[in-house]
């Protein structure tokens, strides 16, 4: 049998820490997966919402680094557990279990130099990516 997932999105919100009674850290994280689809004639974007939860060392560092925006890789497996409402009707929720958690992109709201060692503004902006001999 194989259960394994993967996905790349971008966070919904922010992610959501927490500690167990047993001492463990939990991240819970809302992604935003995006997919194209036909509708009649057209195509349209389409977002499908997966639950990611998130344990151990790697909760604590999504916790600390992600933040809604953020673009993410999720590799895990697919879960459904029961639970029950306030007022005691058994609920199921579907979750990612996530093995492996690879942070993409940039940081949201965070300027981020991609300019190439040397190139800095004192150089009068004469240098292209294709001069450097690297």
């Amino acid at each position: 049998m194989l259960n394994k997932c993967m996905f790349i999105g971008n966070l919904g919100q922010d992610p959501e820490v927490r500690t167990t009674q047993g001492g463990q850290v939990v991240c819970s994280l809302s992604l935003g997966v995006n997919e194209r689809q036909k509708k009649g004639d057209q195509w349209v974007d389409h977002t499908e919402w997966v639950r990611i939860t998130v344990f151990g060392n790697q909760a604590t560092a999504c916790g600390q680094n992600l933040a809604k925006g953020r673009q993410i890789f999720v590799e895990g497996r697919m879960t459904t557990r029961k639970w029950q409402d306030r007022e005691g009707k058994d609920r199921w929720t579907t979750e990612i279990i996530a093995d492996q958690v690879r942070f993409l992109g940039s940081a949201p709201n965070k300027q981020r130099d991609d300019r190439p060692p040397g190139n800095d503004a004192n150089d009068g902006g004469n240098k292209r990516d294709d001069d450097i001999p690297y």
